[in-house]
């Protein structure tokens, strides 16, 4: 990762090596050692918390579509998510239930294949990434960006950070970029529309998602 001009530039941007981290979709935690000492990675792979242990990596078992049942604490100052979201079965409750282990002003940095505007580009193998067989939720920027805002996320940035230099990656991102990342902002105060509840009164499915948002 030290060798990603890409995470480095992200790294620098937001100082992670400085900041407590929690890394979902961790692995062998080859992002995690490049974060803050106190920050914390999940995966869903034994071997790989065994791994961690074996190098000194702060990694525990978990399933990051469970984790609000997780005894994690809301300290985190950052969360990273990258080539994860795309694999989640329900994106907007992982989302709400994220929410629940931020604090004020956390930040949710969600790195994203995304299909490109340019439909004719999925003919190059670099752009059809997105299109792969186990991946299970699909996203293009404008889909990508509704959803984390309706999930009570203020989108801060949307950069492919291949430049380093904003105005260049906005474009870039616009069309061309084949991974974009998703810099938002925990909004503390989220509640959902009163109209989107009275569709949910009597369901006990939902209730859930309510409550973590009125806590």
């Amino acid at each position: 990762m030290k060798k990603s001009k890409t995470f480095n530039k992200i790294s620098n941007n937001f100082d992670l090596k400085n900041k407590k981290v929690l890394d979902i979709g961790c692995g062998e935690g080859d992002f995690l050692i490049n974060f803050g000492g106190v920050s914390l990675g999940i995966t869903t792979t034994q071997d790989e918390v065994d791994f961690g242990k074996e190098n000194n990596r702060n990694i525990i078992l978990g399933n990051a579509e469970l984790i609000d049942q997780l005894s994690i604490d809301n300290n985190f100052e950052v969360i990273w998510a990258n080539n994860l979201f795309e694999h989640i079965l329900s994106p907007h409750s992982f989302l709400i239930k994220l929410k629940k282990i931020s604090k004020t002003n956390t930040i949710l940095i969600l790195g994203v294949p995304v299909i490109p505007k340019l439909n004719f580009l999925l003919n190059i193998n670099k752009f059809r990434g997105s299109l792969a067989s186990n991946h299970i939720s699909f996203f293009d920027k404008k889909s990508l960006e509704l959803t984390v805002e309706r999930a009570g996320w203020k989108i801060k940035e949307v950069r492919s950070f291949v430049f380093g230099i904003s105005f260049l990656d906005k474009i870039f991102t616009l069309i061309f970029s084949p991974h974009i990342y998703i810099i938002a902002e925990n909004i503390s105060d989220f509640r959902y529309p009163e109209k989107k509840i009275k569709e949910w009164e009597g369901e006990n499915y939902y209730r859930e998602l309510i409550n973590i948002t009125e806590q």
